[in-house]
């Protein structure tokens, strides 16, 4: 018996990662051998759905089963790049589901844990620290629950969500304080559990 192969079982995903990292990654100055090695190894068509397996590698967000959506390629190598992980760091990554930033993350440091943006959202956070966090995808401010997550001087970064724009952002914990800085305007899913609650003016 003779069996067909689809269009995305045929795809040379090889070729696919290699012209991500030069038309996407090194056209926009990522060029981290470390990020560059990470982005090539990690087959991205294995955290899309099925259907979507085809245009894994496309430069644009690509939404998952749960409704959520994995960043384009471009979103990830920004974060490794910023992030500069140790192989000491003990990483917190806020995934969207998709486990993409996690598996990039993995192999570079000495733990990775993974929550969802509903716990890390939540106000009774863990009393355990990180010295790295990483959110998948856009936040309008870093909630006093996560906040309490970051190590003393420990790293955040993530998306940064303000007037409808979305920012890469990193920022660093001092004292009890996490204050982010807008980087690059780049489109970033935005992450809801994380608005800020609506104030009322008269």
């Amino acid at each position: 018996m003779t069996l067909t192969k689809t269009r995305s079982d045929s795809m040379d995903f090889t070729a696919a990662r290699r012209a991500m990292i030069d038309s996407q990654l090194r056209t926009s100055g990522v060029n981290d051998p470390f990020v560059l090695e990470r982005m090539n190894s990690v087959a991205r068509e294995q955290f899309v759905p099925a259907s979507a397996r085809g245009t894994a590698y496309i430069d644009r967000a690509i939404t998952l089963e749960n409704g959520r959506k994995i960043a384009a390629p471009l979103f990830y190598g920004m974060v490794l790049a910023e992030a500069q992980p140790k192989i000491t760091d003990t990483v917190l990554v806020v995934d969207s589901g998709s486990g993409y930033l996690p598996e990039l993350i993995r192999p570079l440091v000495a733990s990775t844990e993974v929550i969802t943006p509903e716990d890390a959202a939540s106000k009774t956070g863990s009393r355990k620290t990180y010295s790295l966090v990483l959110v998948d995808g856009a936040i309008e401010h870093v909630p006093a629950g996560l906040a309490k997550r970051i190590a003393d001087d420990g790293r955040i970064v993530t998306g940064l969500a303000k007037d409808g724009v979305t920012r890469l952002a990193v920022g660093r914990k001092a004292t009890s304080e996490v204050a982010l800085l807008p980087l690059i305007e780049i489109g970033i899913p935005r992450l809801s559990e994380f608005d800020k609650p609506t104030s009322w003016s008269f």
